[in-house]
């Protein structure tokens, strides 16, 4: 195991009911900006449960906020902040949300000249506002950790950036708020946090027995919950164990002391930068054929996963379990309503020229737990998603 260092300071507060903590978790000498996206947080009486919260508080409101966070938008956000003295976030929505408000939170006291800068030259900054959430869509975890992903559109371009400042102060987990959420968005948020553990996971060994076992806990969780939230959208011990399972796949604790990939990841921001394709259908069609490709330097960890996650038995042939366990992890994919590959997503071959190209122009030509997925590697796992 490497040597590592973990904080996580985000405070949980979890189930149902729960959305009232935030009266006496923000300070009422705080003025707020509560941030969301669409109407969906209007239909379900969240965010009257929230303003309800705040009603001692002083704050104002900005929504529409995408599924793909855009700079342009959010820098109407930190143009509101710094105009109304704001000095608290509190994000009401899913991880885009929460990610458009790390940005805001980093760039309302930027003192730099274009808070771009934070993202894609990853500007150094020793300043950022305090900000929460109150959590509607388990996905991306970012409910409590520091990284959030944001898209330029004039640049056609969507970046990641990470900082400590930016750990959530707390976060509410109602699962009764996804109740009624579309089942498209639910399966993309099981899909999502799969991926997000076999990013950490699928990797070498790393003698990590603890972040092994943890993460198979989540994965076979998420096997186990995922179809329950699709068949049974108000089982709520089915949406509470999703919801929880979301949060620790990327809340930093199974990711220390290994090695973590991020390929498939890095892939799909491409492909949705380029198609405006959900970001969890991106990683279910790129995942399966970066394994098959890839499968020589992943076969201990591949064998590992068929056997403890998919139950694949100890003396099956280890080629054939390989191909097994990559096959079943495509067909879940598909159980959960995505498409597993890009043939089936009707991307065609100019994919194959553009988007290692982007890869080479934007400096990510060593991606993976290694560096071994270069654009030669990329062309491969994208020929392969195809049927090329």
């Amino acid at each position: 195991m490497h040597l590592f260092t973990y904080h996580n300071p985000t405070t949980i507060f979890f189930g149902k009911g729960q959305i009232i903590a935030v009266r006496r978790a923000i300070p009422e000498n705080h003025k707020v900006l509560v941030l969301y996206g669409g109407g969906s947080v209007k239909k379900n009486s969240v965010l009257d449960q929230v303003r309800a919260a705040l009603n001692k508080h002083t704050f104002t409101e900005f929504g529409g906020i995408e599924p793909n966070p855009s700079y342009e938008n959010l820098m109407s956000a930190v143009e509101l902040a710094r105009r109304e003295g704001i000095d608290y976030l509190l994000a009401v929505g899913g991880g885009s949300v929460i990610d458009g408000a790390k940005f805001i939170a980093a760039a309302v006291p930027f003192d730099g000249k274009d808070p771009w800068e934070i993202v894609e030259k990853h500007a150094p900054f020793s300043k950022a506002l305090p900000l929460s959430c109150v959590l509607t869509l388990p996905a991306t975890g970012s409910e409590s950790n520091n990284g959030a992903v944001i898209s330029h559109i004039g640049k056609g371009i969507k970046r990641p950036f990470f900082h400590p400042l930016l750990h959530p102060a707390f976060a509410i987990l109602d699962p009764t708020t996804t109740y009624t959420l579309p089942l498209k968005q639910i399966g993309n948020g099981v899909v999502d946090a799969f991926v997000h553990v076999t990013e950490q996971y699928l990797t070498t060994p790393a003698q990590g027995y603890v972040q092994d076992y943890y993460a198979e806990g989540l994965l076979k969780t998420l096997i186990e919950v995922g179809p329950q939230t699709l068949q049974h959208p108000l089982d709520y011990e089915a949406r509470a164990n999703f919801m929880w399972a979301a949060n620790q796949a990327l809340n930093g604790l199974i990711g220390v002391g290994v090695p973590h990939d991020w390929s498939t990841h890095g892939i799909g921001h491409e492909l949705t930068a380029m198609y405006g394709l959900d970001h969890a259908q991106t990683l279910a069609a790129i995942l399966p054929f970066n394994l098959r490709v890839r499968r020589k330097a992943k076969r201990a960890k591949l064998l590992q996963y068929a056997h403890r996650v998919w139950q694949i038995p100890a003396g099956t042939d280890e080629e054939k379990a390989i191909d097994m366990a990559i096959d079943k992890t495509a067909a879940f994919f598909e159980t959960m309503g995505l498409k597993s590959s890009l043939a089936k997503l009707g991307i065609e071959r100019e994919v194959i020229e553009k988007l290692p190209a982007r890869l080479q122009e934007s400096g990510l030509t060593a991606l993976g737990e290694h560096g071994e997925v270069t654009p030669v590697v990329v062309t491969q796992i994208l020929k392969a998603s195809i049927g090329v």
